[in-house]
């Protein structure tokens, strides 16, 4: 099968199961480790009211803004990305969501036919977003320590690469973090091929686990790297942002007035105010770590007790899932339905592949159960399951 073939044959499939997910999730009874969602018991639904508020009594958050972003939030995201560099972070732009910040730059890099490498299994709304643009997906396989970048080197000999994407701290959905070794090898071969990193980090601060490691832009100037206020604040104030190349970011700001014209003022004041009030910022994401890892080890332990040698999870150290790979042959593809009537749900390894076979593989989250509803959605799952 060639690459575009199988390209080509996996976005069907990961529609499908994206389609059938949206209404299982909903049906009454079911334990769903299949979203992707903050747990609602993190959402700071006061602060972000006094926020609100507090933004309400200004007519500018009422009105139009600037394509680029309120300077207020800018600033604060400059500040704050600067310090994870350890050196200026340059030009910011905030986005709709990081989502919109992937669509942006699809569109501002890429040409029909134009090559992008990804991690395999992918992110979705990244391969959404390249399939957009008609660009040529190519996957990479991950191991526990992420992206293989050994074998980047003979693909990009052979192909016009653009871009290479990567989600480079608790992968979704490999779970994974990509190592500091392989982020400079990284950051190398993009200088000498000349392609664009686009470094995806909306989970980075929900270590709950291990070391941190700079980011993939501490080690090139050809890194454009992407983050939001959804994971560590509300999903819902959809404020994301990119910085990077002054040259790209005047591109995509041209772009974007063309897509929305702005964003919204409001929800980027809430954003500024959060996100600077740096003692209860750090005090609410501590938090969201520490409920996090409380539920992580308890899937984690779960999966083990229940499955032994014939699911290899990974045993996660931030972010919000766990990948689980099948050893004897279980395809969670065909077994999604038996699941759901057993009242679990889970993402079969398919949605995410690129080239590689995963139909044998599933991601779980673990955000929105409580330990003990962690516990019997396995059970459950066993149940579905069987050896």
């Amino acid at each position: 099968m060639s690459e575009e073939s199988g390209s080509l044959s996996v976005r069907a499939v990961r529609g499908s199961a994206i389609r059938d997910l949206l209404a299982v999730v909903e049906q009454p009874g079911v334990l769903s480790l299949a979203g992707g969602l903050p747990s609602s018991e993190s959402l700071p639904v006061e602060r972000v009211a006094r926020a609100a508020a507090a933004a309400l009594r200004s007519p500018s958050a009422l009105q139009y803004g600037v394509t680029t972003g309120a300077p207020a939030l800018r600033e604060v995201v400059h500040a704050r990305e600067s310090a994870k560099l350890g050196r200026d972070a340059g030009a910011v732009v905030v986005t709709h969501g990081s989502q919109q910040a992937l669509s942006l730059l699809a569109q501002a890099l890429l040409d029909p036919g134009d090559a992008v490498i990804v991690e395999d299994p992918g992110y979705i709304g990244a391969l959404q977003a390249f399939d957009t643009t008609r660009a040529r997906v190519i996957g990479v396989p991950m191991d526990a320590d992420g992206m293989r970048t050994d074998e980047l080197r003979p693909i990009l000999q052979r192909a016009r690469v653009r871009i290479v994407h990567t989600v480079s701290n608790f992968h979704n959905p490999g779970g994974a973090t990509l190592a500091e070794g392989r982020r400079r090898e990284l950051a190398r071969l993009a200088d000498e091929f000349g392609f664009w990193i686009i470094e995806d980090d909306p989970y980075g601060e929900l270590r709950f686990a291990g070391s941190t490691v700079p980011p993939v832009a501490a080690y090139s100037d050809r890194v454009l790297r992407l983050s939001s206020a959804s994971k560590i604040v509300a999903p819902s104030l959809r404020v994301g942002w990119m910085h990077g190349d002054a040259g790209v970011l005047a591109l995509v700001e041209r772009l974007k007035q063309g897509a929305d014209l702005c964003g919204s003022s409001l929800t980027q004041a809430i954003a500024a105010e959060l996100l600077a009030d740096t003692a209860w910022l750090d005090e609410h994401v501590e938090r969201i770590r520490a409920a996090y890892a409380e539920r992580a080890l308890a899937l984690h332990a779960a999966l083990i007790e229940a499955f032994g040698d014939r699911l290899r999870p990974t045993r996660p150290e931030g972010g919000m899932f766990l990948w689980g790979e099948f050893t004897d042959g279980t395809r969670t593809s065909d077994r999604l339905d038996e699941a759901v009537a057993a009242g679990v749900a889970y993402v079969p390894g398919s949605a995410f592949a690129v080239q590689r076979d995963l139909s044998h593989a599933l991601r779980l989250c673990f955000t929105t159960g409580t330990p003990e509803e962690l516990r019997k959605a396995v059970h459950r799952l066993a149940t579905a399951l069987p050896a």
